[in-house]
């Protein structure tokens, strides 16, 4: 790697506010945003759009001989391509949350997507999130952030996003649903979502979104 690129690794379990504050925070210092888990959603969804059961390893794994996943900048906004479609907002469903937790499991996808995550951090300085960035991915990375926050919170968050973009869904659901996948995303063999050994845990439980961002971008500045 360049050794004069910056990489910054943000994981965190599902609903952490991950993307809007790593969004932000490549923002201000100028960095671009890579949204991992925006890749492993459109493998999902790609699945699902050919009615695969998203649990069945070997058949989530044969879909890869014929896709395309793509991540394409404009104006430092990040948008995902599915065989050249912009899936960027089909990709933001729950289903497509789901099927993103449960194709990421699949050690075929995770290869398949790792050398696009990494290409793309080694030619910009970069805020990239997901679950296993400064683990796996990026274990060089010069910065390290573990984004949590209590199930509760996280669910809250969640659910008025989804409200706010129109999508009819129970509060009680959309808990169930997360608390599910942080089971899921702990809990898989391969790459398992946990802190890295050398990064830092920030709770946002009792942070509000401004307050979040500031705390990380305090944290990438000191570091750089």
């Amino acid at each position: 790697m360049n050794n004069n690129i910056i990489n910054v690794a943000i994981d965190g379990p599902a609903g952490a506010g991950k993307s809007t504050i790593s969004r932000a925070a490549a923002k201000t210092v100028g960095f671009i945003y890579v949204d991992t888990g925006a890749l492993y959603r459109t493998v999902g969804v790609n699945a699902l759009r050919k009615g695969i059961d998203t649990k069945d390893k070997p058949a989530v794994a044969a879909t890869l001989s014929d896709i395309s996943v793509d991540l394409v900048f404009e104006n430092g906004e990040q948008k995902v391509l599915l065989n050249g479609e912009d899936v960027s907002a089909e990709i933001r469903t729950p289903p497509a949350s789901m099927a993103a937790s449960d194709v990421s499991a699949v050690p075929e996808v995770r290869a398949f997507l790792f050398d696009l995550q990494r290409d793309i951090a080694r030619r910009n300085n970069c805020i990239m999130d997901g679950r296993d960035i400064g683990t796996v991915v990026l274990p060089d990375a010069k910065v390290k952030i573990f984004l949590t926050a209590s199930p509760e919170s996280r669910a809250t968050r969640r659910y008025k996003e989804l409200i706010e973009k129109g999508t009819q869904v129970e509060y009680k659901d959309v808990l169930e649903d997360l608390i599910q996948r942080d089971y899921n995303d702990s809990h898989r063999e391969i790459a398992p979502l946990k802190p890295a050994e050398d990064g830092v845990i920030v709770d946002t439980t009792n942070l509000n979104l401004e307050e979040s961002i500031n705390e990380i971008i305090r944290i990438i500045r000191e570091a750089i």
